[in-house]
Parts: C-alpha cells; structure tokens; sequence
C-alpha cells in the first residue's frame, strides 16, 4: 500500500497532461480491440466495457450502503483520537495517466504530508524511488496503524468506483504521476485503476513497484469478468492476513 498524505476532502483535479506526455502514454497502452461478449474487432474490452463499468459501480453503491454502519463507526474513532478531517483525496494515477482525487479514511498526522521529505531517507524502496513506502511510518495514527493492517482505510475508495474513476478490480492507482513512469511502466495505465488486483492477491505491499507492473500487465492482457471475480472472492482472505499490509 502506498504511503498515504493527509489532505483536506476536495473533489480537484490536476491540470491536463502535458501533450508529449500524452503522446507517449498512448504509444504505450496496450490496446484490445475486440468485443469482450462477441469477440468482433473493434467492440469494448472487458475492462473498458459499459458493463464494468456499471456492474462495479452498482456493487460499490450496494457496499456503501450495507457497511454504512462500519463507515461511520470508522469516522468517530478518527476524529475521537486524532485532530484532522476523518477523510482525505490523494492525488492519484488513472486510466491513460488522468490524475483523480482518491478518497480514503485518514490514517497520518494532519501535518504528515510536510513531514515527507525529511523522512524520505527511511524509504524502503530506495531515497529516490517512485514509490514511497516506509516501514513503521511515525506520521501514521495507532488508529490509522489499525486501519491500514486491516485495508479499512481504503473502504471509501467505493465512492471513486461510483463516480467512475476506478473499478472494484484493475491496477492499483500510483500516487506519483506519470512523468515518473518509465517508459516499460506506461502499460499500466491501458486500464481504470482498481481497489484490489493480483498485485493484492499476491503480496500486496511486499511487491516492488516492477512486479507490481508485470502483475498489472497481466491483468489487463488476461481480463474478463471471471478474472475479477476470482480477484475478488481472493481478496479477503489476504487482506484479513494482513500480508504486505502496514
């Protein structure tokens, strides 16, 4: 799980990409052109199918609905232990390198995004990795510490799946942008990002950031809903094992 930085609850969005950017994000999607049902050239993947797209957001309303209690249980304990807003938006990485603002409980110290830089050196991927994941992280909360070993911080990611900037299964959305991709990692980004995907599946955290990309790619070229559904019914077990979580 990506270390996370706590921002006030906004529904922004970053300024578009930049056109060479864009340019070189589409040279690098891996494009499936044939209809998932009929198989026609031409027809909608699964993963870019109005059926996804609408079976997910139907799923996740049903979700919110059914664990609103659990919700907001969650709310009161972060605000009755630590001063702050109960959510924030993290930036995040989208389909075709589209930034959105990812909604999550918070789980760090109000300040904890000013504390980044002068704990960069404790990056467990390298002080100058895209990705930043520390180990025992000091801006994390004992109750966001719980939240996290359990994936109950990421339970309002189900309102980003309703509004569709992501789907219950695909990649999971990188908090750095896509400039700092290299090219070989732009794959990635063929599909909606995810709330779970085979890199949860199979060791979440404890998968570096080029094995999470071999695992994304596997995905995308592998889609269909039989895929997603085994994701899915897969999940729980890891994440009540709590394996690569923290």
């Amino acid at each position: 799980m990506t270390a996370s930085h706590s921002k006030p609850l906004q529904g922004t969005r970053e300024k578009r990409l930049d056109p060479m950017l864009r340019k070189t994000i589409e040279e690098s999607l891996y494009i499936q052109d044939r209809g998932w049902i009929t198989g026609r050239a031409g027809g909608r993947p699964w993963n870019l199918s109005r059926t996804k797209r609408w079976v997910d957001a139907a799923g996740a309303l049903i979700l919110l609905l059914l664990l609103a209690p659990v919700l907001l249980a969650i709310a009161l304990l972060i605000k009755w232990h630590s001063p702050g807003p109960v959510f924030f938006v993290q930036q995040r990485t989208g389909y075709r390198g589209r930034r959105f603002g990812m909604i999550k409980f918070r789980t760090m110290v109000a300040n904890a995004e000013a504390l980044k830089e002068s704990l960069r050196h404790l990056n467990k991927h390298g002080a100058n990795s895209v990705d930043f994941k520390i180990d025992n992280d000091p801006r994390v909360t004992p109750i966001g510490r719980w939240l996290r070993q359990t994936s109950l911080d990421e339970l309002p990611n189900l309102i980003n799946v309703v509004l569709g900037d992501m789907r219950l299964v695909g990649p999971r959305p990188t908090s750095f942008n896509a400039s700092r991709y290299h090219r070989h990692h732009l794959g990635r980004l063929s599909t909606y990002p995810g709330m779970t995907g085979l890199w949860q599946i199979s060791g979440r955290s404890d998968v570096d950031f080029d094995d999470r990309v071999t695992l994304d790619m596997q995905y995308i070229r592998q889609q269909g809903p039989l895929q997603d559904l085994q994701i899915l019914l897969k999940t729980p077990a890891k994440v009540l094992s709590g394996q690569g979580a923290g």
